[in-house]
């Protein structure tokens, strides 16, 4: 059997990309309780102590009430930055050279946060990740809890800073309570992001049923699934996702933290690893569900007594499945070869 603290240390500081996380779902306590201070936002929780118990979850709901709460407190340009900066430091401390970062614009834009205050403090903090080695993209998500026509009044508004910021602003998503949303509800507006050139991603068989899955693929036209855990309990799309290569973003301590599985040794991250999917993991929101990329590898190392080469597999599926040109994805799988071939 491997030796795993070693194999867990390999990990760590191996080259690796993140392609499924929430940028607000990165606010730690700490940070919340600062920027509630600091704009006079009224908190339900007298200490960070007090908010970090909070974090007892039975459901995706349970924690959506208190995530939601914690977007209240960013109110300027500056507590995005903070927020992105804060993020991308510890992106950086985990290996990721490669970040694709969701963000909800619906959840600011609903409080009188505009597009012209959330993407330049986050578009700063991208840049100066950048002199760091650390590449970026921003996917916009919609919140499929809400009526088709706010995505689609979300889309609109989104247009010019899409075509300002192409460099940064490369896709759309789809997020939050998956049970009752469909994908087939956001049809139209994922077909207008398609024509406009954008790539498009969704979550779906977290909580939601594997049909939801086959309608991202085939209504949404989505190029990876978040999630996607619920698979296994349809052949057919197992042996769609193998042939297709079709990329799921994974998030292990999430699964376990909202009860998709009870314990990390339950995850079936090895039976879809064996089954020939194209796993991905990543931390969906840090600061809720106990820890950053490393963490979630850490975690599943640890639980499910991975391989060398199953570890090795799931890194290379990181930089595979980023939504970067060929020699980008050649550059940095090479990067992760030469650190894996030099390191024992």
């Amino acid at each position: 059997m491997q030796n795993t603290p070693s194999l867990i240390e390999k990990v760590s500081r191996a080259p690796k990309a993140e392609l499924h996380v929430h940028i607000e779902g990165t606010l730690e306590p700490e940070l919340i309780f600062k920027l509630a201070q600091r704009n006079n936002v009224p908190l339900a929780w007298p200490t960070v102590d007090d908010l970090r118990l909070a974090y007892q979850f039975t459901s995706l709901q349970s924690f959506l009430d208190i995530y939601y709460a914690g977007t209240s407190v960013l109110q300027t340009e500056d507590d995005f930055y903070e927020m992105t900066s804060a993020y991308l430091d510890n992106a950086c401390q985990n290996g990721v050279i490669h970040a694709e970062i969701f963000f909800d614009p619906q959840s600011h834009t609903s409080r009188g946060i505009g597009f012209d205050v959330f993407i330049p403090g986050m578009i700063r903090a991208l840049e100066n990740a950048r002199e760091k080695g650390i590449s970026t993209q921003l996917i916009m998500c919609f919140l499929r809890h809400l009526p088709e026509s706010d995505a689609l009044k979300t889309f609109a508004d989104s247009r010019e800073w899409f075509s300002r910021h192409p460099e940064w602003l490369t896709g759309v998503g789809l997020d939050s309570s998956e049970n009752g949303n469909p994908p087939e509800k956001f049809a139209r507006v994922f077909a207008r992001a398609k024509a406009a050139g954008l790539r498009r991603v969704a979550h779906a068989g977290e909580e939601g049923p594997v049909e939801y899955i086959w309608q991202a693929l085939q209504l949404l036209d989505s190029e990876r699934i978040d999630h996607g855990v619920r698979s296994l309990d349809d052949p057919d799309l197992i042996a769609h996702l193998s042939d297709t290569q079709m990329p799921l973003t994974v998030c292990p301590l999430s699964n376990v933290k909202l009860r998709v599985f009870d314990t990390m040794a339950d995850h079936n991250l090895r039976e879809l690893l064996q089954a020939g999917v194209n796993v991905t993991i990543n931390s969906d929101d840090p600061a809720y569900f106990g820890g950053h990329v490393n963490a979630n590898y850490e975690s599943v190392i640890d639980a499910l007594q991975l391989t060398e080469s199953e570890c090795y597999t799931l890194l290379e599926n990181s930089l595979m499945s980023a939504f970067v040109d060929t020699p980008t994805r050649e550059q940095m799988v090479a990067r992760l070869n030469d650190f894996w071939q030099k390191t024992h």
